[in-house]
């Protein structure tokens, strides 16, 4: 893992293009996260939850929830760019998003969510088409067009990224 809490398996950096090979671990990243976060939680245990990944970071509850919320924005978008001329995606302010009062419910609603909703988004990922993965969307906050193939990239450090986190808190200590 990388030293730096807040990336602890670094920085997202796309490239150009990506192999079918490199294609197929990243779906295989995104269908593995559920269960990995379980797996996670079950180690973290109840205390766990209310723990900071690091100083000034998320608690591991908010991480799962964020999960979920980016999961789904990231899904939506998927299908807008399969089914519309590159829409333009509407951003989202995640450090808000955190703040609100279902970022304090318990997490198993948002476990709920990664798991219904990686399966349906595994199965489309797995059946597109090479000129799918070239379809994109527009990102204002970006000024440019991503490619879904991008996004399957993205979506699988996202993944990994974010099990990270989880991974970096130890019970009983701050990070």
């Amino acid at each position: 893992m990388n030293q730096d809490p807040k990336f602890p398996i670094g920085k997202f950096e796309p490239e150009e293009n990506y192999t079918l090979v490199q294609l197929k671990q990243f779906i295989q990243d995104i269908k593995a996260f559920p269960a990995q976060v379980k797996s996670e939680l079950f180690r973290l245990g109840e205390e766990g939850l209310e723990t900071p990944y690091r100083d000034g970071g998320w608690t591991a509850r908010q991480v799962i929830h964020h999960c979920a919320d980016s999961h789904f924005n990231s899904f939506m978008r998927f299908k807008l760019a399969l089914t519309e001329d590159t829409p333009t995606i509407k951003p989202y302010h995640e450090n808000l998003w955190a703040e609100q009062i279902d970022y304090s419910l318990p997490v198993e609603s948002s476990l709920m969510i990664l798991e219904g909703l990686h399966q349906r988004w595994v199965a489309l990922l797995e059946n597109l088409e090479s000129g799918d993965l070239k379809r994109t969307f527009y990102h204002p906050e970006m000024k440019s067009e991503i490619s879904l193939e991008r996004t399957i990239a993205l979506y699988s450090w996202h993944c990994r990224h974010h099990l990270g986190h989880l991974k970096l808190i130890q019970i009983g200590k701050n990070i």
